[in-house]
């Protein structure tokens, strides 16, 4: 007889609660789908001694996987794409929303009032076979590892809807103010290089990305004679720009989920020295986001140009970022920037500069 793998009860009850709290542990620290998914399968190969875990996740109709992952020792295989489910054990487990358990083999449905994927494991041939308990145990991981999934996937289906809305009001502000008043294409991916660059988390790059698209949404409020004037701005009327910030955040507040990207928005024109707006804050009493998109911001208009400002070539936008740097500008984020920069390809900026100032009437 193999004992090799044989687990006394007490053993067994200690086991299975270490690897509850492992799951528990893995599905509440990690916050994207095919993430989650990776590790999961990788988790669960090691628990159960097995050679490869396959986690497949379905479509609506459970005619297809939407996501596959497999877990082979440090190997690991995501396919992120729609496939038809010919196996004939995903298809017996899908029929019969039952577990399969033979020998080297151990193949179970993911139920969340719904099926929602397949997890399989399988091991090598003269190891231990799957047992009544491994099947359990698989069983009790199961109903941990859907609770995680289902909340990433009702998140994600949340996000685009959130895109679809910051598309809308980012298409309104559009119409409202004509693009050669606000920001070129390049400008959201600017912010978010910065951002990696900082090595920021997920959640912090998101809402970077969402306040680059939405940081000008206030000015959707100001005269558009004033957003659009060619000469110096006057004391009153760039006492009234300064107000967009306050104006974006009104306009953004009902939608909760934006709640991390107000303070960035609200902020991005504070300076480092305490000079800015709205709310004369220094240092690190500004928000992190907004300081990052307070380089950008500033960059952009040097290099892309105001209706008011004559445009700079990216030498010099950067030379005066530089310049800035402890007083305007916080110097940490400068410092990423300065790397960011060199890699970005600033002659994106030059040809759509020229490109909008060719359309542009004169």
């Amino acid at each position: 007889m193999n004992t090799k793998n044989y687990l006394t009860p007490t053993k067994k009850y200690n086991s299975l609660i270490s690897t509850i709290h492992s799951i528990y542990r893995l599905v509440n620290s990690t916050y994207e789908l095919k993430d989650l998914v990776s590790r999961l399968a990788k988790l669960i190969s090691q628990i159960f001694n097995a050679r490869y875990c396959m986690i497949l996740l379905l479509d609506a109709g459970n005619k297809a996987s939407i996501l596959k992952c497999l877990a082979s020792g440090k190997k690991k295989l995501i396919i992120d794409k729609r496939q038809p489910i010919t196996n004939p054990v995903e298809r017996k487990i899908l029929k019969h929303l039952s577990a399969i358990r033979r020998n080297d083999l151990l193949a179970m449905p993911m139920i969340c009032d719904d099926v929602i994927g397949i997890i399989v494991l399988k091991r090598s041939r003269g190891n231990k076979p799957f047992d009544r308990f491994d099947q359990q145990m698989l069983s009790t991981l199961i109903e941990q590892a859907v609770i995680g999934i289902k909340n990433l996937q009702l998140y994600e289906d949340q996000q685009k809807t959130v895109l679809g809305s910051i598309k809308s009001l980012v298409t309104l502000l559009d119409t409202r103010v004509p693009q050669e008043y606000t920001h070129s294409p390049y400008f959201s991916r600017l912010v978010t290089a910065i951002g990696h660059q900082m090595r920021l988390d997920e959640k912090q790059i998101e809402s970077l990305k969402y306040a680059s698209l939405l940081h000008d949404t206030g000015k959707a409020d100001i005269p558009i004679e004033i957003l659009t004037k060619t000469t110096k701005l006057t004391a009153k009327e760039y006492n009234i720009i300064k107000t967009h910030p306050e104006k974006g955040v009104q306009i953004l507040r009902p939608f909760q989920i934006l709640k991390p990207v107000i303070p960035i928005i609200m902020h991005h024109h504070e300076k480092f020295d305490g000079t800015g707006y709205p709310s004369r804050l220094k240092k690190g009493q500004i928000p992190l986001g907004a300081r990052v998109m307070a380089v950008a911001d500033a960059f952009e208009a040097m290099v892309y140009g105001r209706p008011y400002r004559e445009r700079m070539d990216t030498h010099a936008a950067v030379k005066e970022i530089k310049k800035k740097s402890g007083k305007q500008f916080d110097p940490k984020v400068v410092e990423a920037f300065l790397k960011v920069v060199k890699k970005v390809k600033t002659k994106n900026y030059l040809k759509f500069k020229a490109k909008k100032l060719y359309n542009t009437p004169q």
